[in-house]
């Protein structure tokens, strides 16, 4: 009988583990049910506009939502390659996103490394100047900036529209990357100069390869915004054979009428790029963002 007690003790050590399985249980089927309707809710515009361009125009609102085997057609794929000459203006689009992505990475990175890991006059000052003018609405600064490159002679010019992009996305792409920079030990510099290194050499061989996520982080966000950016392309690019995709597309959604079908097709077949990116880039992106969340 005075062994009873002792060889009771475990189980009533083991119910309160007991007890919290079920409720773990639950709160882990309550988060796994959240993620499904937020996925299915992302997921649905994507799905409907796929599915309606593989729809007669006549059959967008009036059929169920999927629709049957003998209404599936790719008349609107056909009419978006050749009547809006979707390959010719998506090349324009690749030219200037490629171009503009290359310049912004370029010039994040490195002035990245230099306002984490140099010293010079001005810096907090200059770094500021450049931080304030993420906080400026683009519709404010459309006007200026068509005058200006009027001025230039860059008007209704891809080079100008580069320029534009990459002068309004630098600031945003030097403010994530010297986050980044800032992460990395300041010790691998000061080993790199100790050895003879120049500033050139420490960052092209020591710092930009630490810091790669955080340039594959910007590589996406700049790569997504230039492809999808509609009002500065409007608005500096006059002649429509020189117009990237987006303005080209908005031509499609009419004042009384939209042939949605063709619309479907064309966007569908545009954000294909912006897909094959990100998966491409998908786990450089996300060891981007959550570098520097812990602390070794």
């Amino acid at each position: 009988m005075s062994s009873s007690p002792r060889a009771a003790a475990p189980a009533l050590a083991a119910r309160p583990g007991a007890r919290r399985r079920p409720r773990a249980l639950l709160g882990r089927a309550l988060g796994f049910l959240t993620l499904v309707v937020v996925a299915a809710g992302s997921a649905y515009p994507l799905l409907w506009m796929l599915l309606t361009s593989l729809r007669p125009r006549n059959t967008v609102f009036s059929g169920g939502f999927l629709p049957s085997l003998d209404e599936i057609t790719f008349d609107a794929y056909r009419q978006a390659w050749t009547g809006l000459d979707f390959p010719h203006h998506f090349l324009i689009t690749l030219l200037v996103t490629v171009a503009t992505v290359a310049g912004v990475t370029a010039l994040a990175t490195l002035s990245g490394y230099a306002f984490a890991h140099l010293e010079f006059r001005g810096k907090q000052v200059i770094y500021v100047t450049l931080l304030s003018t993420i906080m400026l609405p683009v519709t404010a600064i459309v006007i200026p900036l068509f005058l200006e490159l009027n001025t230039l002679g860059l008007l209704n010019s891809r080079g100008g529209l580069i320029m534009v992009y990459i002068g309004t996305s630098a600031p945003f792409a030097l403010f994530l990357m010297r986050a980044f920079f800032e992460t990395l030990p300041r010790d691998l510099v000061n080993a790199a100069r100790v050895d003879g290194a120049g500033e050139f050499a420490i960052f092209l061989r020591v710092m930009l390869p630490l810091a790669a996520p955080g340039a594959a982080t910007v590589v996406i966000f700049q790569f997504m915004n230039t492809w999808n950016e509609f009002l500065f392309a409007q608005t500096f690019l006059q002649q429509p054979d020189d117009l990237p995709l987006q303005p080209v597309l908005y031509s499609v959604v009419g004042q009384h009428s939209t042939d949605w079908p063709l619309l479907c097709a064309s966007l569908t077949m545009s954000v294909l790029p912006i897909v094959v990116v990100y998966v491409r880039m998908q786990r450089r992106f996300v060891a981007g963002l959550t570098l520097g969340a812990v602390k070794n």
